[in-house]
């Protein structure tokens, strides 16, 4: 009787274990390099607890998308909302599903690392390629107790589709009309000016490489890398620092039902400029190419987890945590996902 008592406990702890083969269910997701880090921590404490294990390749929102339009993902991670004309292009309806807020970073590489600010303008005539030297009196003029050195300004951008490009060219296009007629807004742009990397991480580094260099990052990677990020000036005319605060801030508008909408060039006087939702991608029908109801369970229970649990794992990652309209947006969304037409949670 003993041996079959500890038989049985085993078995009870084997089949309630995050390791079952049960629950041994796998997802696949790609896109965003943006919230990778918290991806990353919110997927490896999610396998943790459920034993679903989330394998995310962080290649970009151009990346994310073409993969999910191929059915090849389970989902894709994009801070670049998908278009009226993309949507309708879709092989079936996709629904976005915002998981937090980010801010986009100007960080640079120079000397003793100033704290630095800029106007709209200057950050478009540096991406323009119009201002080439640090010691440019448009940005000396604005940082008048910092004495910036007679070096060439050296512009770093991404090389591939990539949605924190979105984001940041389309505050470009909203706060300076040269660059909307020369350049635009888009996942991928042909640059006038400077050098491409691939991702946040390659962006982050071939600016510390480079003495002199500039760019774009999501905060995270220019503060894991502890690298200097400026202030820019907002509608408001203020000088704002980006932060988890400025981002909920400027986030702090009425969302459209689908949640697609930009949020750069806030007016909002304490918010940042460059602030983005960033979303999962997934088709509202799960019933296509021998997918199970299993895996469409497991895709929108983790989805749920995400805007719930999952957010406490923002801010000390230095993402903004979904406000309340947006939850709310999203959890009709992943309650609209269905089966051969039947809800697949409830």
């Amino acid at each position: 009787m003993k041996a079959l008592l500890c038989a049985c406990l085993a078995f009870g702890l084997f089949c309630v274990s995050p390791l079952s083969p049960a629950n041994a269910v796998e997802l696949l997701g790609a896109g965003a390099t943006f919230p990778y880090p918290l991806y990353s921590k919110m997927f490896y404490v999610y396998w943790q607890e459920t034993g679903v294990k989330i394998n995310y390749q962080a290649i970009g929102s151009g990346g994310g998308q073409r993969q999910l339009l191929k059915m090849t993902v389970d989902f894709g991670g994009s801070d670049a909302f998908m278009s009226d004309e993309a949507l309708e292009k879709a092989p079936a309806k996709i629904l976005h599903i915002p998981t937090c807020l980010g801010a986009v970073a100007i960080t640079y590489n120079l000397p003793g690392s100033p704290k630095l600010r800029f106007t709209p303008n200057v950050i478009a005539d540096i991406f323009l390629g119009n201002i080439t030297q640090w010691n440019d009196q448009r940005i000396s003029g604005l940082n008048p107790e910092q004495e910036l050195p007679n070096m060439n300004i050296v512009v770093v951008h991404r090389s591939e589709g990539s949605g924190t490009t979105f984001v940041f060219t389309d505050y470009l296009s909203k706060v300076s009309e040269e660059w909307k007629k020369k350049v635009g807004r888009g996942k991928a742009v042909n640059w006038p000016a400077g050098l491409g990397s691939k991702g946040n991480p390659g962006v982050a580094g071939l600016i510390k490489y480079f003495p002199g260099a500039i760019g774009y990052v999501e905060l995270g990677y220019a503060l894991l890398n502890r690298m200097p990020v400026a202030l820019l000036q907002n509608r408001a005319g203020r000088f704002i620092k980006p932060s988890t605060t400025s981002t909920s801030i400027a986030a702090n508008v009425t969302l459209p039902e689908d949640t697609r909408i930009s949020i750069t060039d806030t007016e909002a006087p304490e918010g940042y400029p460059i602030s983005s939702f960033t979303w999962v991608l997934v088709f509202k029908e799960q019933a296509y190419r021998g997918r199970t109801r299993e895996k469409a369970r497991a895709l929108s229970n983790a989805l749920w987890w995400m805007i719930h649990e999952g957010q406490k794992y923002t801010e000390p990652l230095h993402y903004a945590p979904l406000p309340l309209e947006a939850i709310v947006r999203a959890e009709n969304a992943i309650q609209s996902i269905s089966y051969n037409g039947n809800p697949v949670v409830q």
